[in-house]
Formats: C-alpha cells, sequence, structure tokens
C-alpha cells in the first residue's frame, strides 16, 4: 500500500496534479476547499509497537481509532485527548492532522501534546522522519506536533507515535444549575484551585463538572463544589456526546466555534449554545449583521465557521507574519502545491 501511496505522489508531483489525501473522510467538512484526485491512505494502517509500560502506541497512519482504543483500553489505558469520532471511525493520520481534541483538553492537553513522533511522505515521496518514541527526542524545530492541524498539507502522514496514559482510578461528574456567564465565573474559580477537573462544560442551564483521579481526592472536590452527583451512565453518555460532536445544539445549521481565553467576560454575542474547555471554546448559533470575528478577536480570540455555508474563510485569518511561515513552510515541504492544495488556507 505504501508503495502504491508513493507512485500516486510521484505522478501528481511531476505534473503538478492536486491531490486529497483521505483517510475515512470524517472531516471532509473541516476545510475551506476540497481539491484534487482523491488519495486513499486508510489501507496503510496497522499497530507497529505498542509497549504498555513504556505508554507509547506506534501505529500506521490508516489505522482507525476503533483499533487503537481497543488495544489500549485491555492495558486500562487511554488517548487522554479524547479525539472525536464524528459518528464514524477515523484514522490516526486524519486526527493528527485535524488537530481536534475532546473535553479533556483543558486538563491533559491538546493533540500536539501527546505527539512523540512521527514519518511523513514529502512531494518527492521521500519518507521523513520527524521525533521518535520518548519524550525527550526533539532537537531543534520539532516538525511532528507541526503536523498536528496541518490539514495534510505538508505531506502524506504515514506513521505517528503517540504517548499514552493510564485510565483514572476514579471518575465522578457534578451537575450545577446556573447561567452560561455564571458557568464562566464558576469554572475559572474552580480552575484557580487544586481540584482534579478533567472537563468543565454548560449547556441548556448545567453545569457539568468531571473529577478524575484518586477516590479521596473526588470526594473531597465533591464536598467543596456543591452540584448533584451524576449517575455514571448519565455522565459517561454526556462526555462522550459532547466529544464527539452529537448533542443536538452542535447540530444547528449555521454554528461558530469560538476560542477565547478562559477567563474572557461573555461577549457581545447572543448567549452561547454551549462552553467547553472551562469556558475556553465557547459555541454561538450565527447572528445576521454581526461581525462575529471582529467580537471575538476584540476579547483575544479566534473563530471559526463550523457549520454553514460561507463566502468567507471558515478559519479564522491569519496575521500576516503567520501566513507568511505557512506558506514558507508549504514551500519547503510541498513546492508544487499537490497535497490537499486550498484546504488551510485558500490560494495554498
Amino acid at each position: 500500500m505504501l508503495q502504491e501511496i508513493r507512485e500516486r505522489i510521484v505522478s501528481a508531483n511531476r505534473t503538478a496534479a492536486p491531490l486529497r489525501v483521505r483517510g475515512s473522510g470524517t472531516k471532509d467538512f473541516y476545510a475551506e476547499d476540497l481539491v484534487g484526485e482523491v488519495l486513499e491512505v486508510s489501507g496503510h494502517r496497522g499497530i507497529v509497537d505498542y509497549e504498555p509500560t513504556e505508554l507509547v502506541i506506534t501505529a500506521r497512519a490508516g489505522t482507525p481509532l476503533s483499533e487503537i482504543e481497543t488495544l489500549l483500553a485491555a492495558q486500562g489505558q487511554f488517548l487522554a485527548f479524547e479525539p472525536p469520532a464524528f459518528g464514524a471511525d477515523p484514522t490516526l493520520g486524519g486526527i493528527i492532522a485535524a488537530g481536534l481534541s475532546g473535553p479533556r483538553r483543558m486538563q491533559a492537553g491538546a493533540v500536539r501534546d501527546f505527539v512523540l513522533g512521527a514519518k511523513l511522505l514529502n512531494a518527492e515521496a521521500q519518507e521523513l522522519r520527524f521525533g521518535g518514541q520518548v519524550m525527550k527526542n526533539v532537537a531543534g524545530f520539532d516538525v511532528s506536533r507541526l503536523l498536528c492541524g496541518s490539514l495534510g498539507i505538508l505531506g502524506v502522514i504515514t506513521e505517528v507515535s503517540l504517548k499514552v496514559l493510564p485510565r483514572p482510578r476514579c471518575e465522578e461528574t457534578l451537575r450545577l444549575t446556573l447561567s452560561a456567564a455564571d458557568a464562566i465565573d464558576v469554572f475559572n474559580r474552580l480552575g484557580s484551585l487544586p481540584l482534579p477537573i478533567s472537563a468543565a462544560a454548560w449547556v441548556d442551564g448545567s453545569g457539568w463538572v468531571r473529577l478524575s483521579g484518586a477516590p479521596s481526592a473526588i470526594k473531597a472536590a465533591r464536598e467543596r463544589i456543591g452540584g448533584d452527583l451524576v449517575d455514571a451512565a448519565t455522565a459517561g453518555s454526556f462526555w462522550d456526546r459532547l466529544r464527539h460532536f452529537e448533542l443536538p445544539v452542535l447540530q444547528a445549521p449555521a454554528l461558530w466555534r469560538v476560542s477565547v481565553p478562559s477567563a474572557a467576560p461573555p461577549l457581545r454575542l447572543s448567549a452561547p449554545v454551549l462552553l467547553d474547555w472551562g469556558g475556553a471554546v465557547r459555541w454561538y448559533v450565527d447572528e445576521a449583521g454581526k461581525d462575529v470575528r471582529a467580537i471575538v478577536a476584540a476579547a483575544g480570540g479566534t473563530a471559526l465557521r463550523w457549520r454553514g455555508a460561507t463566502t468567507e474563510s471558515r478559519f479564522h485569518p491569519l496575521s500576516s507574519a503567520v501566513a507568511r511561515i505557512h506558506r514558507r513552510l508549504k514551500e519547503r515541504f510541498d513546492p508544487r502545491g499537490i497535497f490537499n492544495r486550498g484546504r488551510l488556507l485558500r490560494g495554498l
């Protein structure tokens, strides 16, 4: 399979024909443009190495998320950044290229924080190796983490090594009745305290706080926070639906995903329909006549049009300096622009 991918890349590069790199296609919506002939990479799959005692797994990019999670679960381990599945079975390469993380990101970190190393095919079909399989192995520019969120514009990811974590000994969820504005204040106050909070979200008048860790620490935190203890089945269902973007409020036809400092006061928009990451991610239904991006930028954040047709950029426009860096990287890895042309930035 890898040889077939190489041959397709060489042929496309020779004629400067664009290729659309595709794993399972779960994130086809997550793009500025989808251009070029599809290059399927899901066939390049399989676990390369997994040593539970080292907390590291290495797999080919076409490996389905379900296969990785099943293997880890058998050893009491998991991917702490909780990648979303979008109702299907995404591939590891697509997970890394999209760089999306679930509700535990506020405590555990983002996708890039778990990437130890990666292999990449460039526009000449040369396999480049970055990083490795241990935490302190990077000298100079950390390209393996740069691939997170690149949407495949630099090349074809063929293999990834990830840090994994043991599952928490105990988890409980509390539910508090409060407004969105109050939730921002409460989440930030709780976040400043030494509490084992692994997720904090608000929707439909309820704040959900997940506690993860030792039973004694969770018991103390529960007594300090208050609220109602949610039964395990209901809590598990809520966090899974939030992680995988299955909550009803996220199905609105026109929706903005806003990233701001968690302590940012309520924005000059209508009330958010959802808060995640302790208030650092806020979701809003589109409002006609309001410059959402200008309002968000004034609060020190960025706005992504998650759903809904638009003639403007789907992703928040980059500053001129950052855009230049993107273009220089693209020119270095893919000078003829064959990989995922226009997917991350139009014209790139």
